[in-house]
């Protein structure tokens, strides 16, 4: 047996931390300068979808990245201004303005602390496989369909820069050598920018997106009523941002986990979420949540460590706030085929094969998550209509186990019937069904030693059984019933008590 002291302990929690921080320093900081360049025209558009100023947006980019480095709970995972996010603040913002957002924000961060300090992040075992690929198969396709207005109603230069930016994409790490040491969606971005700026070729750069901002952030206290009225106001959307933002962020958690072949701290996640919302209100920026889109191009790029989510922030503020000049006349036709890379690369290609061979209610619950994420654009409600059809196939198909077997002894006029199965509230009628009421006999006996009741329906069922033979002067017994049965047998059911059933053979 392997003991470990206490100095042994520190050290390999400092080995732990400098792995995750300094294990990968050169892909993480080349990937941090693409997903830096990537979230720019995200922050902006999402900020445009809101309704504030794009600086609302960048800056919630660059502190969620910075905060949620040092507290979450999935290294290499990308916080930022999202659309399923913006979304939901449209109304808020139209309604009341930007100082009611900023508290909406901060407010939805202490909400995701206090679920991470429930650990309502171990909800996340509840979402089946199904749902995660739905969720991401949708998410693929959005991304995609994102670009779409980037590619409709523009020149053929458009179209002829994006196709070879996929080119260098997909082409360039064949190249000996160099191929493997630089990523290609960098190159990419560089490569199209200098064409560009070379033949003066006149297409949408980042620089027409919005205005970038040309001050650092700075800490603001939202100039708000402090007061039961602002309170009603703001909290009905935190209610909203939290949950989406904890589930689109345990989603995203659970795919990066996929890809790296690692674990994720949920409930870490969901403090590290809070915390980064909270600095981030404060801030001047509008909630945020993690980003799969961007996550898979830190994963794709190189990123491993904690470090590569700080660097994308820093970079994105270095950027837009110094280097606004430059970053300005990047072409939007890059960052499109980009994008596109990470469309294809999200696709989950794989799933569409194996609708072949998986079973219908499976594939249900998988294609029913992808329509509804691509119809209402958001993901919180694909998630929730995949597990509420998960559950209900899985209730279906558990009900059908349950089974009955019957002895008959002439001798005592005995009638036994052994009950094999999941006693609950989808499979409670059919239990009832397994007794022939009808049957004269003097003296039943229900074995429970096979069967386990999970509900009140499934106590109701048996008090029903077993009042209804009493009523045709049968003696009945039940045995056989594990703990837990027994358990909510004795609390919900009426059969054994004398003076509950005076009421109900009564009548009364």
């Amino acid at each position: 047996m392997i003991t470990i002291n206490s100095k042994q302990g520190v050290f390999l929690l400092n080995l732990w931390t400098k792995q995750e921080w300094f294990g990968n320093i050169r892909g993480d900081a080349i990937s941090g300068i693409i997903v830096a360049l990537a979230l720019i025209p995200e922050a902006i558009a999402f900020s445009i979808i809101a309704g504030v100023d794009p600086k609302v947006g960048l800056y919630a980019s660059f502190s969620m990245a910075v905060v949620i480095a040092f507290t979450g709970g999935r290294p290499a995972m990308i916080s930022a201004a999202t659309g399923a996010m913006a979304l939901l603040m449209v109304t808020l913002i139209a309604n009341h303005g930007l100082e009611y957002l900023l508290a909406a924000t901060i407010l939805t961060g202490i909400l995701q602390l206090i679920a991470g300090y429930f650990k309502l992040g171990s909800l996340m075992s509840f979402v089946p496989r199904a749902v995660v690929v739905g969720f991401v198969n949708a998410l693929a396709i959005l991304i995609f369909m994102a670009q779409l207005p980037e590619l409709t109603n523009v020149t053929w230069h458009v179209y002829a820069l994006t196709a070879l930016g996929l080119a260098i994409i997909y082409l360039f790490p064949y190249i000996p050598k160099i191929g493997t040491s630089l990523p290609s969606p960098l190159v990419t971005i560089v490569v199209i920018t200098l064409i560009t700026l070379g033949l003066d070729i006149d297409i949408r750069t980042v620089g027409d997106m919005g205005n970038l901002p040309d001050t650092l952030p700075v800490f603001l206290i939202p100039d708000i009523p402090l007061n039961f009225e602002t309170l009603q106001i703001i909290f009905p959307y935190a209610v909203s941002l939290a949950m989406v933002g904890l589930l689109e962020s345990l989603m995203t958690a659970t795919i990066v986990d996929d890809l790296t072949d690692t674990k994720s701290d949920k409930n870490r996640e969901c403090k590290g979420q809070g915390t980064a919302n909270v600095a981030t209100g404060f801030l001047g920026g509008m909630a945020s949540c993690a980003m799969i889109g961007q996550s898979v191009i830190n994963i794709k790029s190189g990123g491993r460590g904690r470090l590569s989510t700080l660097l994308a922030g820093v970079y994105l503020l270095v950027m837009v706030v110094f280097l606004s000049d430059i970053l300005s006349v990047i072409p939007m036709a890059a960052l499109v085929a980009v994008m596109i890379m990470v469309s294809i690369g999200t696709f989950d290609w794989g799933s569409v094969k194996r609708l072949k061979t998986l079973p219908i209610s499976t594939n249900i619950v998988m294609i029913s998550t992808v329509v509804v994420v691509v119809y209402t654009h958001n993901l919180a409600l694909g998630v929730f209509a995949g597990v509420l059809l998960a559950a209900l196939f899985f209730a279906n198909k558990i009900s059908h186990f349950l089974y009955y077997e019957t002895t008959f002894n002439e001798e005592t006029n005995t009638k036994t019937y052994r009950v094999v199965g999941q006693v609950f509230f989808n499979s409670a009628d059919r239990f009832i069904e397994f007794f022939d009421f009808k049957e004269v006999v003097e003296n039943v006996v229900i074995d429970l030693s096979r069967a386990h009741f999970w509900d009140v329906s499934a106590v109701y069922a048996l008090d029903k059984v077993v009042i209804k033979y009493r009523r045709e002067g049968a003696n009945v017994e039940v045995i056989g019933q594990n703990q837990a049965s027994s358990t909510i047998i004795d609390r919900f059911g009426v059969h054994d008590k004398p003076e509950e059933i005076e009421k109900v053979m009564g009548g009364h």
